[in-house]
């Protein structure tokens, strides 16, 4: 892999990890225009899950020490604020189901979904879901309460992102909605959730790493790393703010014209 192409899997990684779209679709598809060689991936991969779940770490950092600093005084039962112990047990709750899931399932979605055209219908069966949820929004009261049976489903919805082409961030935040959080908390949580997935996906690709014998050009995947941890950063920025004035439909939009041009390329081309 040259430093190159390592820099666009990098950008195409941090913008599409945390904007509705699908990050692993996208990087399907990209490699599939740059041709880059699979002997690599697994170092890559490791590592662009690393670096987005920096990015996250980074940008809620302060949520994050409070969170751990809660977690702690409920181990020693001390008091702690009821909503961030909510928060807590919700994000527990909604991990599980992306590990127990992600360990039966990953490696057969790593080698049978992998297909440009199951990608692109992927990317229109989540359209249809976020349409839904978009639908199913406009009449709800929303009371942005989080526990851990809200946390649990949102976790389900997550684990659809097993799927080339659905989006973790995108799932989550469809989940989100249906049970009556705003899009903005919907994505908050999305994105914090997100953080033990991909940090567990990463570390496991390190482990699986160890067993490969390969030479690794670590100077372009290292590249890659930093520019995903950068744009991460910015996409998430951009995600939250867009958010909070606006609905999904330009990402459905996008997803179908997308899966259209995917469709078209694979005969047509």
């Amino acid at each position: 892999m040259d430093i190159v192409s390592a820099i666009l899997l990098g950008i195409v990684q941090g913008v599409t990890e945390f904007l509705p779209i699908s990050s692993t679709g996208h990087l399907i598809l990209t490699r599939g225009l740059l041709e880059t060689s699979d002997a690599h991936a697994l170092a890559f991969d490791a590592m662009l899950h690393v670096a987005t779940a920096g990015a996250v770490v980074i940008y809620f950092r302060r949520d994050i020490v409070r969170l751990v600093h809660v977690f702690f005084r409920m181990i020693g039962r001390l008091p702690v604020d009821r909503r961030d112990a909510s928060l807590i047990y919700a994000l527990i709750a909604g991990t599980a189901p992306a590990v127990v899931l992600g360990l039966l399932l990953e490696e057969f979605m790593e080698t049978t979904f992998r297909s440009p055209l199951l990608v692109a219908g992927v990317l229109v069966l989540g359209s249809v879901l976020f349409m839904f949820a978009e639908h199913q929004y406009r009449g709800q009261s929303r009371k942005n309460n989080i526990n851990g049976e809200k946390g649990f489903t949102i976790g389900l919805f997550q684990s659809l992102a097993l799927i080339p082409g659905m989006s973790r961030s995108g799932a989550s935040i469809a989940g989100g909605m249906l049970l009556g959080l705003s899009r903005i908390e919907a994505a908050r949580f999305a994105f914090l959730l997100a953080v033990p997935v991909l940090l567990g996906a990463g570390a496991k690709k390190f482990l699986e790493l160890a067993t490969v014998d390969i030479v690794v050009p670590w100077a372009a995947v290292a590249a890659g790393a930093a520019v995903a941890f950068i744009v991460g950063l910015l996409a998430i920025h951009f995600m939250l703010a867009f958010v909070r004035n606006h609905t999904l439909w330009p990402f459905i939009w996008y997803r179908i014209i997308l899966a259209t041009i995917v469709v078209a390329a694979v005969y047509l081309g």
